[in-house]
């Protein structure tokens, strides 16, 4: 049975909730992570993501696909982190050492300089970049799917996206 059709039936709903974080979940642990940056933000996220979907099945009126429909939701989780810690990573310039280090331990990329280096990037990037840099570059989302995930228009994703990577690519030139 299909997980739409098992989030609609309510003696199902639950099981149908379990197999879809099951297949989901970790997808959108990255997705949210790599928008709020911090672990600890992004378990805080995705915790308020599940209680959403859970409460809001009943809702999904099943016309558009699942996977845009959670990714809303985790997105906009997402966001609302970012408003609570407003300024916090506004650019680069403005991260306290003590959270680059912090970044640093949970990338956990000793060896790997280039992943810190396009993971402070993407910091440096304002929210909506991000967001569609993330959805597009690790996702592989299509801007179609991207578009029904953030309610934004296809034109400006791919204007966000153009000027996200040519962001990313200048940043990543100076710092490798």
């Amino acid at each position: 049975m299909e997980i739409r059709a098992m989030l609609a039936d309510p003696s199902l709903k639950e099981k149908g909730f379990r197999l879809l974080m099951q297949r989901y979940g970790k997808a959108l642990y990255w997705h949210i992570r790599r928008i709020v940056v911090s672990h600890d933000d992004a378990e805080d996220a995705l915790q308020e993501t599940a209680i959403k979907i859970f409460r809001s099945t009943d809702s999904y009126r099943g016309e558009g696909k699942l996977t845009s429909w959670i990714y809303r939701i985790a997105t906009n989780e997402a966001l609302q982190v970012l408003r609570k810690r407003a300024g916090l990573f506004h650019s680069i310039d403005s991260l306290s050492p003590q959270l680059l280090s912090t970044l640093e331990e949970e990338a956990q990329v000793d060896a790997d300089k280039a992943v810190l280096a396009l993971q402070k990037a993407l910091i440096g990037l304002p929210s909506q970049q991000r967001i569609v840099f993330t959805m597009r570059y690790y996702d592989d989302l299509t801007y179609e799917e991207i578009a029904e995930a953030t309610g934004k228009s296809v034109g400006t994703l791919k204007v966000n996206y153009h000027y996200a990577y040519e962001k990313v690519k200048k940043y990543l030139q100076e710092n490798i």
